[in-house]
């Protein structure tokens, strides 16, 4: 590397190294402004700065895991949710715009004054219950997750962000006390016959453990529908992300366990199923009328 070699020259090399891989130009900035802590308007403003020697060649370290099939989140070891910065690890998923929808649906759907009680089952990075708390600082919020690695990303991040929250390590319910006005999941949901549709990067990258389920994706859906009822007030909402098939089945579900609820699918931005809400309406009575 020459040693009068700016940033602006290293996006350049960096523009040409990838030519011919299925590499965009926005990732390359992405890896280079994440490598330095900035915005595009910082690499703009440093284009005729000189970057050190030790930093081109981690730059290009990161650039060559990258063209592996690395996602750029584990990469940096942070992402964006919500307008938050969350760190990430290899022990959890990369949160994704689609579950910024269900945020907006809960914030949308509930008064963000009032001191309610939120649940956020299967936390991993923190990234839902987080940007609730975020955005409701009366909300009374507990984390919990399976995996005590995923939950300490999960503690870390609401250390860093400055949010008091509580955080239970809990396969599901189980070590959950307490009833809530609200709860919460993005639990695993992909079916093995599912693989088709997922990017190589995220089947062989990211935790497998928080991915796929059993019985066609839909079995962790049928055990919250059978165990949460000790932790549901008598107006509980419950919010559940979902796979873009899932939702008459998921929907079935619910309706088996709570005949008196209203349970609502809705779609995402690319107008496929992804959430659901069920509206719970006290203990539940296989004589009364369904409301739906």
């Amino acid at each position: 590397m020459n040693s009068v070699f700016t940033y602006f020259k290293a996006q350049q090399w960096a523009f040409s190294y990838v030519k011919n891989k299925d590499v965009t130009n926005e990732e390359i900035d992405r890896i280079l402004c994440g490598l330095k802590g900035w915005n595009t308007t910082d690499l703009l403003i440093n284009y005729q700065t000189e970057m050190p020697e030790n930093e081109f060649e981690e730059f290009k370290a990161l650039l060559d895991r990258f063209i592996q099939g690395e996602p750029i989140a584990y990469l940096l070891g942070f992402q964006s949710f919500y307008g938050l910065n969350l760190n990430v690890s290899s022990d959890t998923l990369i949160p994704r715009p689609e579950t910024e929808e269900l945020v907006d649906w809960i914030l949308e759907d509930n008064d963000i004054n009032q001191g309610l009680s939120v649940l956020d089952i299967g936390t991993g990075t923190g990234a839902i219950g987080l940007a609730l708390k975020q955005n409701s600082a009366n909300w009374n919020v507990m984390l919990s997750d399976i995996s005590d690695k995923a939950l300490r990303v999960a503690k870390q991040n609401a250390k860093n962000l400055g949010l008091k929250v509580e955080t239970v390590q809990s396969d599901l319910t189980q070590n959950i006390d307490g009833k809530f006005d609200i709860i919460v999941s993005n639990p695993p949901y992909i079916a093995e016959d599912e693989r088709k549709y997922m990017d190589e990067s995220a089947i062989n990258f990211e935790p497998h453990l928080a991915l796929f389920a059993e019985n066609n994706g839909l079995a962790l859906y049928e055990r919250i529908a059978t165990e949460i009822s000790k932790n549901l007030k008598n107006n509980t909402v419950i919010y559940l992300e979902i796979g873009f098939k899932q939702g008459n089945a998921v929907k079935k579900i619910f309706q088996k366990e709570f005949p008196k609820a209203k349970i609502t699918v809705k779609k995402d931005f690319y107008d496929n199923d992804r959430m659901v809400r069920i509206k719970y309406r006290g203990e539940k009575d296989a004589n009364d009328e369904n409301i739906y």
